[in-house]
């Protein structure tokens, strides 16, 4: 999946670069994606982003009109980043299918603890908070869960080719599952600040899976 192309920009302050890889567009974003993978959507102020990046408001206004549309752009931009993981990982011709799938999980762990366990999945913290969120953010939450399935579904396709699972197995109802109780293993794991409930649902997807 490719990044969304840039919003097209408005009057207001000109762009400026804020180190030598981002300009203030890109590091308003990824601070954005910082944030509210921490703390949500409705407890993120953009002040505290501005803050952060240490741009002025109008720096914000000059790429986005609103809040809501900032939070688009941090959804698109954490799903580009989030298919490119996948892809590493579920298309790895190096690694049997099944050995791919463990690959995101052990990946997935190091990047909880790395932080701590104070960062999530963005996609799935967004979800939780629906009933406060734009309503049009359902639909491309929902998208973007959906592409995920797919692109674990084509592993589980190359797994059942390979004979590591049963001929007969569904691989997208096993996707659509795993990304299910996927998104609870990582709440888990931020609550308990630990990988247990990674590996614990991980072992059990994989346990159960038609042989």
């Amino acid at each position: 999946m490719e990044a969304p192309p840039a919003l097209r920009r408005r009057p207001g302050r000109p762009p400026k670069r804020i180190d030598d890889r981002l300009d203030t567009r890109e590091a308003l974003v990824r601070c954005g994606t910082e944030v509210l993978t921490e703390k949500g959507f409705a407890a993120t102020g953009i002040d505290e982003v501005l803050r952060r990046v240490g741009v002025p408001k109008g720096s914000f206004y000059h790429y986005f009109d609103n809040k809501e549309a900032f939070g688009r752009a941090v959804i698109d931009q954490y799903a580009a980043y989030f298919a490119r993981k996948l892809n590493r990982c579920f298309f790895d011709a190096s690694r049997p299918p099944l050995a791919r799938v463990q690959a995101f999980v052990d990946d997935a762990c190091g990047g909880m603890a790395r932080y701590e366990f104070r960062r999530g999945c963005l996609i799935g913290n967004l979800g939780q908070e629906m009933a406060v969120l734009p309503e049009a953010y359902r639909a491309r939450l929902e998208e973007v869960f959906e592409d995920w399935q797919a692109r674990l579904a084509a592993c589980l396709h190359e797994a059942r080719k390979a004979g590591e699972i049963a001929p007969h197995a569904d691989c997208e109802a096993l996707a659509a599952f795993f990304w299910i109780g996927w998104e609870g293993a990582v709440l888990r794991a931020k609550l308990a600040r630990s990988e247990a409930p990674l590996r614990q649902f991980a072992a059990g997807f994989l346990a159960g899976l038609p042989r």
